[in-house]
Formats: C-alpha cells, sequence, structure tokens
C-alpha cells in the first residue's frame, strides 16, 4: 500500500501549477481525496479544529446508512417480478428463489446507479475544471438517492436528462455544495414526476414486468396481478372505507406496511431498513433527530385530524399510523427532510421545519389526490422556507437577549 501511495502521489506531482497535467487538476484532486485522508490543513489565520468530522466522513456516513433500503429494495424488485409472473407465490419462497429474486433487482438497478452517477459526477468534475476548484463530495449521497426514489421501470434517459436537470440547476447554478436551496435529489424527482407523469404513476411502473439484461424476458403475468402502489390505490379509491393490497390482492396491515413488501420506489417501502439508517444517523449526530421526531408528530397529528373530521374520501379516512408507514414518508424523514443543506438549521427551527413536513405533507395526500405521495412536494416547499424559520427564530432570540440585557 505504501508503494502505491508514493507513486500516486509522485503521478500527482503532473497536476500541480507548472506540470504537464496542471489543467485537469480538478480531477485528480477528486480521486486523491476519495482514496486517501487529505494531508493538507488551512493555511487561514484563526481557522480551528472542531472534531475529526469532514464532509467527505458525512457522506460517507450517510451512504452507509441507505445500504440497507437499498439493499431491500433489489430484493423487492426481484421478488415483485417473480410474484407477478407466477414462479413466487404467497409463502412459497425458498432459499433458491431468494437469491434469484435479490440478483435480478441487482441487475436491474445497477444501471440506475451508473446513469446517475456518470451523468451526475460528470457534469461535477466539468464544472470543477471549469471554475478551477475541487470536486465537492456532496453529489456522493445525492447519486446514491435518486436510484432509490424513482420507480423500477423509469427509462433510464429519463434519468439521465432528470439528474443533468437538477445538478445543473438546482446545485450548480447556486453555486455547488453547500449553497443549493433545494435537495437536489428531491429536485430529479420532480422533474421526472411533471415532465413525464405517466412513468412516474400507474399500475405497472414500479414493478418491473418485463425482464432485465435479456434474463427473464416474455413471462405472462398471472391473473389478478396489480402494480399499483397502496397510496395509488387509496388516491383513486371510490369507496372511503377501501382495504390497500398488494400485488396479488392480499391485504396490507401495519405490519405488513412495515416489512415493504409492495410495490414502490426502490428504496421507500421497508420501514424497518429505513429505520436501521436512521438508527446509524442519529448515533453518528449526522442528522437531527429533533427534524426526524417532529416530521413524524406532524403528520401523525394531521392525519388524525382527517380521520376524525368526516371528509369522504380514502385517505382521509386511512388510519393516521398507516400514513407513517406508506410511500415515501418514512425516506423523506430520515434522508431527505434531514439534509443540512437544505433543511432549517437552528434548534428551534428545526422543531418547526420538520412539524411543517409532516402537516404538508398528510395535507396534499388527502385533499389533493393528483399527488398521492405528499412527502416530495412537503419537503420542497419547506426548503424554501427554511431560511426564514432559522431567521426568524434568531430574531426572537435577539429580542430575549436584548430585554434581558437592557438596564430598567
Amino acid at each position: 500500500m505504501e508503494k502505491f501511495y508514493n507513486s500516486w502521489k509522485k503521478f500527482g506531482k503532473n497536476f500541480e501549477e507548472g506540470g504537464k497535467l496542471q489543467k485537469l487538476s480538478s480531477f485528480y484532486d477528486a480521486f486523491d481525496t476519495f482514496l486517501f485522508t487529505p494531508t493538507t490543513t488551512s493555511k487561514r489565520i484563526g481557522a480551528q479544529v472542531h472534531d475529526a468530522t469532514d464532509s467527505k466522513r458525512t457522506m460517507i456516513t450517510v451512504v452507509i446508512a441507505l445500504i440497507p433500503a437499498m439493499l431491500f429494495g433489489m430484493y423487492n424488485i426481484g421478488y415483485q417480478h417473480f410474484l407477478a409472473t407466477g414462479e413466487i407465490v404467497a409463502g412459497g419462497l425458498t432459499c433458491a428463489l431468494f437469491w434469484k429474486a435479490f440478483a435480478f433487482g441487482l441487475l436491474a438497478l445497477l444501471p440506475f446507479y451508473i446513469v446517475s452517477y456518470l451523468v451526475g459526477l460528470g457534469i461535477e468534475f466539468i464544472v470543477a475544471q471549469i471554475k478551477h476548484e475541487e470536486v465537492a463530495e456532496g453529489y456522493l449521497v445525492t447519486g446514491f438517492i435518486i436510484p432509490l426514489i424513482v420507480p423500477i421501470d423509469t427509462p433510464l434517459w429519463m434519468v439521465a436528462i432528470a439528474v443533468a436537470f437538477a445538478v445543473i440547476f438546482a446545485k450548480e447554478i447556486f453555486g455547488g455544495t453547500g449553497y443549493n436551496i433545494f435537495n437536489v435529489a428531491l429536485i430529479t424527482r420532480a422533474f421526472l414526476f411533471f415532465s413525464y407523469p405517466t412513468k412516474m404513476s400507474g399500475d405497472k411502473v414500479f414493478v418491473r414486468t418485463e425482464g432485465t439484461w435479456g434474463w427473464d424476458n416474455g413471462q405472462a403475468l398471472v391473473d389478478g396481478f396489480s402494480g399499483a402502489t397502496p397510496l395509488g390505490q387509496i388516491a383513486t379509491a371510490q369507496d372511503p372505507s377501501i382495504m390497500i393490497h398488494n400485488t396479488m390482492g392480499a391485504p396490507i396491515d401495519f405490519l405488513s406496511a412495515m416489512n415493504g413488501l409492495y410495490p414502490g420506489s426502490v428504496g421507500e417501502t421497508c420501514v424497518w431498513a429505513i429505520l436501521l439508517g436512521a438508527c446509524l444517523l442519529l448515533m453518528t449526530g449526522v442528522a437531527s433527530w429533533k427534524t426526524m421526531l417532529s416530521i413524524f408528530v406532524g403528520g401523525g397529528l394531521m392525519a388524525w385530524i382527517f380521520n376524525i373530521s368526516g371528509i369522504d374520501n380514502a385517505a382521509a379516512n386511512t388510519p393516521w399510523y398507516m400514513h407513517l408507514v406508506l410511500g415515501g414518508f418514512a425516506f423523506g424523514a430520515v434522508f431527505m427532510a434531514t439534509d443540512p443543506v437544505t433543511s432549517a438549521r437552528t434548534e428551534a427551527g428545526k422543531w418547526i421545519y420538520g412539524f411543517l413536513i409532516g402537516v404538508m405533507a398528510i395535507t396534499i395526500r388527502v385533499l389533493n389526490p393528483g399527488y398521492p405521495e405528499g412527502m416530495m412536494l412537503a419537503i420542497l416547499l419547506m426548503n424554501a422556507f427554511a431560511p426564514l424559520i432559522d431567521w426568524c427564530v434568531v430574531q426572537v432570540n435577539i429580542k430575549k437577549r436584548m430585554k434581558r440585557a437592557t438596564v430598567k
């Protein structure tokens, strides 16, 4: 390892000022800081080291926290596919079929990650090179999240366009990592949702009914198959007391919703996997427990209010606790709303910011069937108001301090 390190550093001299490849210094720096811990420190007077945390460690921690949701999502892709084609029957899953389902999901999801990172990181590298800046680590997390929040049958060219739009217009145009107002991954999903609505909703886009990479093509679907997500069923229901069901018509209760074996965006269905990631983020201090908790409190309270409101639609009559485990509510609360760049930063502001996200997400679900998810729009809306919330909190604090400092 030491020989490789020395050779790598020797090679890096070509990218220093006056070197043959100095114009590509951003590319070398990106790979150098990814492979090795930086050996340089700030040269500014007054720079202080508070702890061992840096942006790279933070981003890697978030990626690790996302792995359980990703792994379950891979399995669920294959599980839903083989359930739809009849190879898997309810209660008849064998070890061989388990690994076959996981392998199918892996091959189905892998192209999404390739496209996400090739397009997103490609733009990041180009912009850094033009601006003669370092390549920031921000897209490491964004690129990991994007494949987890889109339907598995979304065409890859659409994903590429959406990623390019989000990175350029939601991030780089604001100055890059740390300056963006809106969550970049959610802007990607919003672009897809409003530009290609037929590919972001419906009975089949959340289930890979066709094969992948030439594997398992041409399989007929079993009778009674339905790929509609639980929230999709609720949004289109005529009966206010609808019983949501999975792919094969079995009812989905609270435990089934927690387990996540139903159609939905890749990483958003299994609440257990999401909670594992949440534990890591909270133990490492990367995410705020105040933001997470207040989202669930706000969402649960608003759903309960609709439960007793007498509104005659399926979403209003869905038990409040089911709203918290269906769709992208839990995933958004843990991984999207807690983004330190786009969320509130004051301690009191985190409570307000999270509570309003929960309230808005359920309100959108219930009152606007055209947007059954709700969480995406709620987080983006509160991203815009986060600076205002922090400003108000700071002003209130200043006034309190001024009163205490005033000698009467």
